[in-house]
């Protein structure tokens, strides 16, 4: 191997190359096939390097000048509860200009889905032309709030998910629309029934460590208590303390 190495690194070839070079050489020179393997596998492992090289230059692009994801979409629906109202950016506004940006840079994305003791997991994947890949999970359980049936809650779930792990995995955010330059109106704060709701999740979550672990949750919120947690935010809140319950008691079974 030392002499087919010496050989290769005289012709002044590509370092990126020389593995491919090394195997062709052995090859033509009739080595014994175990030596060919190790050389096989010394070239998968330099492209294996060089594709997840393309990827993070490609990835490093795509967030110089991303795509902005306006929120098209207004939803609002009343329950026994109260009125919910919010803004969200549909799955085909979010995948059609994310998608759209990343092919230009040798990108595309992909999911999977699984459905487990009613928690549904989408798995995000972004690939390289040349073939690295990079994933993200998110779970939740079917969203049935609006009075869905069931095979609208689980599509509602599925649609958010496919939303938000395309957008974790890019680094991306949504953005209100500027409503043609006018201020916006100041962010409600969820109702009382609502906050009540969310307590009782959090206390089905956190158990008996819920003083410990309900002040990080409210910053991730972004909220310094649970009723004054913006009305924009309880869905977000809602479907995560669901996804978070549903893990529980899957664990348990």
């Amino acid at each position: 191997m030392e002499n087919e190495v010496q050989v290769v690194s005289q012709c002044n070839l590509p370092a990126q190359s020389l593995p491919e070079r090394i195997l062709e050489l052995a090859i033509k020179q009739g080595a014994p096939l175990e030596r060919l393997e190790k050389y096989l596998e010394m070239k998968r492992a330099d492209e294996a390097y060089e594709a997840k090289k393309a990827y993070t230059a490609s990835m490093a692009a795509f967030k110089k000048n991303p795509p902005k994801i306006n929120k098209d979409k207004h939803v609002s629906f009343t329950t026994s509860k109260g009125t919910t109202a919010y803004n969200h950016a549909t799955l085909a506004n979010v995948t059609e200009k994310i998608n759209s940006a990343l092919s230009s840079h040798g990108l595309h994305a992909s999911w999977r889905t699984d459905q487990k003791d009613k928690l549904i997991t989408v798995t995000c994947t972004i690939t390289h032309e040349l073939g690295h890949s990079e994933s993200t999970s998110l779970s939740a359980s079917p969203d049935e709030s609006g009075g869905k049936n069931s095979i609208q809650a689980i599509g509602s779930s599925v649609s958010y998910l496919c939303r938000y792990t395309l957008l974790a995995l890019t680094g991306l955010a949504t953005y209100d629309q500027d409503n043609d330059g006018s201020p916006k109106e100041e962010a409600k704060t969820i109702t009382t029934d609502q906050a009540t709701e969310i307590d009782d999740l959090l206390a089905d979550v956190y158990g008996d460590k819920l003083a410990q672990f309900q002040p990080q949750w409210l910053k991730w919120i972004g909220a310094e208590s649970v009723d004054e947690i913006p009305a924009s935010k309880y869905q977000t809140a809602i479907r995560a303390l669901s996804a978070a319950k549903a893990k529980k008691e899957a664990a348990k079974k």
